[in-house]
């Protein structure tokens, strides 16, 4: 099955660059679970597609994705990639970090953990491939972790009358809203 995004360094340049921007330290566990839920709930949203050609294995650790792994064991590497990610991908991943950005490492692969997915992956042995299917079925089925739909759709504020309101950051000297 094709991927929608080129490679997986670019969802991975995608972290390191926002984390980055955000003046914020990701560890390296974080991004291979940021990587891996980013694979799952895309593959819930769009009906099992994969975001990125991507591998991960259960390891001790978490989940882990070999080839960024070793690509990244010294820091970012420098490699020849044409970085593009399409709007609807950055919008996805963007909602990626937006929910799970601030969460610890270890709440995240706790989480991850306890997956179906992952637990049948190491009841095969450690490093063994959590196959897409499976992380889709864990993230879609029972133990929702998060409401994917909210991924993708902006969520719907309403005012005390129930009336729908469009939210977005103010900027000083912005032109009000209607």
């Amino acid at each position: 099955m094709p991927a929608d995004v080129f490679n997986a360094f670019n969802v991975a340049f995608f972290f390191v660059d926002t984390a980055l921007a955000e003046n914020t330290y990701l560890q390296p566990q974080k991004l291979h679970s940021l990587m891996f839920l980013s694979q799952s709930y895309y593959a819930v949203a769009f009906e099992g597609r994969k975001l990125m050609p991507a591998v991960f294995v259960a390891d001790e650790r978490g989940p882990l994705e070999p080839n960024i792994y070793m690509a990244f064991s010294k820091g970012r590497p420098d490699i020849d990639t044409d970085y593009f990610l399409s709007p609807e991908v950055i919008k996805f991943l963007g909602a990626i970090w937006g929910r799970f950005g601030n969460h610890s490492t270890g709440k995240i692969i706790k989480m991850i953990k306890e997956t179906d997915a992952f637990k049948s992956a190491k009841d095969r042995g450690n490093r063994a491939e959590i196959k897409l299917d499976d992380m889709q079925t864990s993230f879609n089925h029972g133990k929702k972790l998060i409401n994917v739909e909210g991924l993708i759709e902006p969520k719907i504020y309403r005012t005390q009358t129930g009336k729908p309101v469009t939210v977005k950051a103010w900027t000083p000297g912005g032109k009000a809203a209607d």
